[in-house]
């Protein structure tokens, strides 16, 4: 299975992440609430962490390498841009788990998956510029994945200002 993007409820214990030091614990705690957007955002983040810029891409590159960060980036507000965010899920036997992720993955309208211990084992985000293109994502997922697909759009928007302290 894809352990990078599985969720922790789903990975092997063996393949869990070497535990942060003092450093990767104050860079995951300082950006999660953003960057600052400046020319130069990562030297004014290393700045404020006692660190250099360099120093802080390096971390960052080896928390994605190391599977404790799964990915670093924005989180837009798609559909203000005129787009759509849908959560899907469907069921993917035990002995083809690995084949419907990969088919799943492959379509660039999937933004990441997470596997679990339900009927509904495997659950993803499906990213598109447009409505209209969600049911025929969705068809074409569907298609290549042999699954039924369950789209759940989202139906009423939450800000929950979520932070996980590292």
């Amino acid at each position: 299975m894809n352990r990078a993007a599985a969720s922790c409820d789903a990975m092997d214990p063996t393949d869990r992440p070497e535990p942060l030091d003092a450093l990767d614990r104050r860079i995951v705690n300082a950006l999660q609430r953003g960057l600052p957007l400046v020319p130069r955002p990562y030297a004014e983040a290393a700045g404020a962490l006692g660190i250099t810029e360099a120093v802080l891409l390096e971390r960052l590159r080896a928390l994605l390498a190391n599977g404790v960060l799964t990915r670093f980036g924005p989180l837009y507000q798609v559909e203000r841009a005129g787009g759509r965010f849908v959560l899907c899920a469907c069921h993917a036997p035990a002995a083809r788990l690995d084949a419907v992720i990969a088919a799943i993955n492959a379509h660039p309208e999937v933004a990441h998956h997470y596997a679990r211990t339900h009927h509904l084992n495997l659950w993803f985000v499906l990213a598109v510029a447009r409505p209209e293109q969600v049911a025929p994502a969705l068809a074409r997922i569907a298609a290549t994945a042999g699954v039924e697909v369950l789209p759940f759009p989202k139906e009423r928007e939450f800000f929950v200002n979520l932070y996980l302290p590292a």
